[in-house]
């Protein structure tokens, strides 16, 4: 069964334990400075972002259907069957275009190095693998973030949300958001007050853009058509004038 991350905004207490769990897994400096940096980076692949009264946490989605994966023309990124949406250093060729195709603008590169990699959460795909919590689940005090399977962590939101009308938002965000993702969030206000984007398509961006790509093939039919019936008509009226000779 697939895995997924439940993060419930509601018993966040912005503690940061989280980031510094992540930054141990991956092997990331984390220090004060960094702890105060509320975005995500090629040192910090997640973060804790203060919306007033309310946290909110980023980072990658791990959608259903990755556009990133997509994109990406010697399949550094995959997705797994398991959930994580994973990324090979060692077929990566450095074009980003997952930086550009993610619409949660996720993936981040490192800049400075030498021998650059673009840097994101792959949802503790080893730890997983291994039957382990992501990292910044098990070491969550408050429950705040959860991990297991993705079809129990949806029943547990919605048992939530049912729950308690009064201190929920009543919606799950990242169930329906570009096809789905392996990352849902819960909220006392709107998601847009803690910052998440709410101008997503339903649909998955990969079948976006398929829908797209099936209209070329008439679209250079037509193109071809008109073109050639250009050509044919231009050097029709020159082989006429030739013909004809000059005008007097």
């Amino acid at each position: 069964m697939p895995k997924a991350i439940l993060y419930d905004s509601t018993l966040c207490i912005g503690c940061r334990a989280c980031e510094g769990a992540c930054a141990e897994r991956w092997g990331l400096p984390y220090n004060d400075k960094i702890a105060a940096e509320e975005t995500i980076s090629a040192h910090k692949l997640t973060t804790i972002v203060t919306h007033g009264d309310h946290f909110c946490r980023r980072l990658c989605m791990n959608c259903l259907q990755p556009a990133c994966a997509s994109v990406c023309p010697v399949g550094a990124l995959q997705k797994t069957a398991l959930g994580p949406v994973t990324y090979d250093a060692a077929k990566c060729i450095g074009c980003r275009y997952c930086m550009q195709a993610c619409p949660f603008q996720v993936p981040t590169y490192e800049w400075s190095s030498r021998l650059p990699r673009m840097r994101k959460c792959d949802m503790c795909s080893v730890r997983q693998s291994a039957g382990k919590l992501t990292a910044c689940a098990e070491i969550c005090p408050t429950g705040a973030t959860s991990n297991g399977e993705r079809d129990a962590l949806i029943a547990e939101a919605r048992t939530r949300l049912a729950a308690k009308p009064d201190q929920y938002y009543q919606k799950i965000y990242g169930l329906s958001e570009v096809g789905g993702t392996s990352v849902f969030f819960l909220s006392a206000v709107p998601f847009e007050q803690i910052g998440l984007r709410m101008n997503l398509p339903r649909e998955s961006m990969p079948m976006l853009t398929w829908r797209v790509l099936e209209l070329l093939p008439d679209v250079v039919s037509t193109g071809s058509v008109l073109l050639g019936g250009i050509w044919w008509i231009t050097n029709r009226r020159a082989e006429v004038a030739r013909k004809e000779g000059p005008r007097k």
